[in-house]
């Protein structure tokens, strides 16, 4: 995949993260696919594409801690870490 392929995917992904249907996962996703998406490789993209497929509530309780991502089944590599890097993305300092 080039470059620019990456690019274009990259933006669908950040727009898909701001116009999931509930605000509070706009919240959750938006700030963390804008911040990381420009400089994440293929794998990481489809690691963030699969966790985007799930349906929302299941989203919104890994991402607020509600469940643990290790018992999902059939997951792509690197899910786990990806769940706890967008909890820690917003459990850091305040963005401006």
């Amino acid at each position: 995949m080039s470059d620019e392929d990456l690019a274009i995917r990259a933006k669908k992904l950040r727009y898909r993260s701001w116009h999931r249907g509930t605000k509070e996962l706009d919240l959750l996703l938006g700030p963390y696919a804008d911040a990381t998406m420009a400089t994440c490789d293929k794998a990481q993209m489809d690691t963030f594409e699969a966790l985007m497929e799930l349906p929302e509530p299941l989203i919104y309780s890994l991402l607020i801690g509600q469940q643990e991502p290790e018992g999902l089944a059939a997951m792509p590599e690197g899910f786990n870490a990806l769940v706890f890097a967008i909890r820690d993305f917003h459990a850091g300092p305040r963005r401006s």
